[in-house]
């Protein structure tokens, strides 16, 4: 099945923040992300959560609409184990352009399906998966994860922290919460710290906050 890759890029025009790319052309280190922080002059938060919406919602719209595209619609994949995600899908008016559809939800598909599904395949993505949830999904270091999750993660792979710091020591906003990902709780160059001195000071039942495309 052919598949369009697509990148945000910064750029003076609005309809221009995208480009087209491919398994050898594709960005492998956060240069669009940086791209973007630069662009806003500061770091996205739980508040202020832009990097979905313009990452990916937005590079996608700009595509459509260069290849004439007036209207389509959106398959996310929103389990019915996900009620309120779905109900959230339901009740949000998304324009004229794009109408959102979750199938797996509306099929009756659970977490405990689509695990069944790949272990009846001949091929997995090696993600290890804890009752369905896997953490090692989206974005490595994402802030909208559970402190104890991506502590955990740095002290798997270290390296995993050095853009998440990198992007802090950038302290591109005036005021201090917007040099950081999150106010509420440690830098992600003191999380790696942390990890290095076998130190947890995250609640392990602590929830991840939701992200997706429905947001």
């Amino acid at each position: 099945m052919p598949i369009t890759w697509l990148e945000y890029q910064a750029a003076e025009e609005t309809a221009d923040r995208w480009r087209l790319v491919d398994f050898e052309t594709a960005s492998r280190n956060g240069e669009p992300f940086e791209a973007l922080i630069r662009s806003r002059n500061f770091l996205p938060n739980p508040v202020a959560r832009f990097c979905t919406v313009e990452l990916k919602v937005r590079a996608i719209h700009r595509y459509l609409k260069t290849i004439g595209w007036t209207e389509w619609d959106s398959m996310l994949g929103i389990r019915a184990d996900e009620p309120r995600r779905l109900a959230k899908i339901g009740n949000q008016d998304y324009g004229k352009h794009e109408e959102k559809c979750a199938p797996l939800g509306k099929a009756g598909i659970t977490k405990e399906d689509v695990g069944n599904f790949w272990r009846a395949q001949t091929f997995d993505l090696g993600l290890p998966n804890n009752n369905g949830v896997t953490m090692h999904g989206n974005c490595d270091l994402c802030f909208l994860k559970g402190g104890a999750q991506v502590l955990s993660l740095i002290a798997e792979k270290p390296e995993r922290a050095i853009w998440w710091a990198k992007m802090e020591a950038l302290a591109l906003a005036s005021k201090p919460s917007g040099a950081v990902f999150r106010s509420d709780r440690p830098s992600y160059a003191s999380m790696l710290q942390y990890s290095k001195e076998q130190i947890n000071l995250f609640d392990p039942n602590e929830e991840a906050i939701s992200c997706f495309c429905g947001d």
